[in-house]
């Protein structure tokens, strides 16, 4: 770059070394993003259907599809949860909706449960969870445990909303379900076979507290 000297026997007027002012024009427009200042993800939307009222068997399959009709039944429920997953993933179950949606259950009455029941604490212990964070909030009305492998489990994972609701996932097609919003004879039985699982389970010390 080049810069302007004078002669070592001739003073230099700051005035003379000024640069004219430059006109700046923008050319088209520009847009800088910057991440919102709330960065709660944005909630999810749940399936148009009521427990309770629909009783034809729904088969669902995706992602997008899993996640309204889990949505849903957790949202309707007045009673109590159960879940059963391998983790409780966290594209189904790690997110404000879902959260809220216990949340409101759980705080509606002292006597409302939500148990789950897990294959693996690993993940959950190590990155967090909002539904860890919710158990250790409520301690008293949401239970996570897991499954003690020296009995018999299950292998698929499912949700069941109240007594008549039930969302069932193959272990190897978590992304797909079958979904019942009216069925007790079939909830009976995955109730049955959830609570005896759960009756032989075992808590995690590594649950008790937050990650820092």
């Amino acid at each position: 770059m080049y810069k302007p000297s004078a002669p070592d026997h001739e003073p230099v007027d700051d005035q003379d070394l000024e640069l004219p002012a430059i006109e700046f024009v923008a050319q088209g427009s520009f847009s800088i993003h910057n991440p919102d200042s709330d960065s709660s993800p944005a909630a999810w939307p749940a399936a148009d259907y009521q427990l309770g009222d629909y009783r034809e068997l729904l088969r669902i399959d995706g992602i997008d599809a899993v996640r309204s009709h889990t949505l849903a039944l957790l949202q309707h429920a007045q009673h109590s949860l159960c879940i059963y997953s391998p983790d409780l993933e966290p594209w189904l179950y790690n997110h404000s909706s879902i959260s809220a949606a216990c949340s409101a259950l759980l705080l509606a009455h002292p006597q409302k449960k939500l148990r789950i029941l897990l294959r693996d604490t690993t993940r959950i212990a190590r990155e967090g969870h909002v539904l860890l964070a919710l158990s250790q909030r409520l301690s008293s009305r949401c239970s996570i445990r897991k499954v003690n492998t020296e009995y018999d489990y299950s292998d698929d994972a499912w949700l069941i909303a109240d007594n008549c609701g039930l969302l069932v996932r193959k272990a190897q097609q978590l992304t797909r379900a079958v979904v019942y919003y009216n069925d007790p004879a079939r909830v009976r039985q995955s109730q049955r076979v959830f609570d005896a699982m759960w009756d032989v389970s075992r808590s995690d010390v590594n649950l008790r507290s937050m990650r820092l």
